[in-house]
């Protein structure tokens, strides 16, 4: 509930020329809200910044795909997995790379891979991987001068707005030894996270896309559901 009397002393939030009032963190009054928006308005400003020839060639890979493998480190395989799983929902053959359970790869097949830094090199290998198999391979990023982006067929640029890509030319592998990724130099979306929050949208908005190209029903998406647990 909104309360009366006075309130703490605000000040303003900057991402890119991205502004919201942003209210000084205390005890009673913590700035969630203004975060909230501040990451709303900065995903919309994103959003209109996006090469549309680089998600049109994402969405056509996507619609001619047969089978999907989807890849990534840290958070961002939290986000292909969701991705994956989507796909599976619209009637896709889906896997996550590294499960015990997916199966081989084969030519004609198409890798679809999150990477922020694109340099990670468990994911780098991959993809290497897929090419000599005779593979497609997807990345989603937000660093088009990097490693994967020269293996890969079909690239979109999420860009890095916090320049926090920018700054860091190390894998992900040596962050994380290095304990790079336990310090926070902002508040708002340190590290990695605007590329991964973007990442999502980004890919939830892919699988709306293919939902109406493909005339896809909620009813049969809803019976792909797991119904064992």
């Amino acid at each position: 509930m909104f309360g009366s009397g006075s309130f703490p002393p605000t000040d303003t939030l900057i991402s890119g020329d991205v502004k919201v009032r942003y209210t000084y963190m205390s005890d009673e009054v913590p700035p969630i809200l203004e975060f909230m928006q501040l990451m709303a308005a900065t995903i919309t400003r994103t959003a209109g910044m996006l090469d549309q020839n680089q998600m049109a060639a994402f969405f056509k890979n996507m619609l001619a795909a047969k089978r999907v493998y989807v890849a990534g480190a840290g958070r961002s395989g939290y986000i292909a997995k969701a991705f994956g799983l989507r796909l599976i929902h619209l009637g896709y053959d889906a896997y996550v790379v590294g499960e015990t359970i997916t199966p081989a790869f084969n030519a004609g097949d198409t890798l679809v891979v999150f990477s922020g830094s694109g340099e990670t090199q468990s994911i780098s290998s991959i993809c290497g991987t897929a090419k000599e198999l005779g593979g497609t391979v997807c990345l989603i990023t937000s660093s088009p001068d990097s490693k994967m982006s020269r293996v890969a067929d079909c690239v979109v640029n999420l860009g890095d707005l916090t320049g926090y890509y920018r700054k860091e030319t190390n894998s992900f592998e040596i962050r994380q030894l290095k304990g790079d990724y336990r310090s926070v130099s902002s508040a708002f979306a340190p590290l990695g996270t605007l590329f991964e929050t973007m990442a999502l949208v980004f890919s939830d908005a892919v699988i709306s896309s293919l939902m109406e190209a493909r005339k896809a029903e909620i009813p049969d998406m809803k019976s792909r559901l797991t119904n064992v647990e």
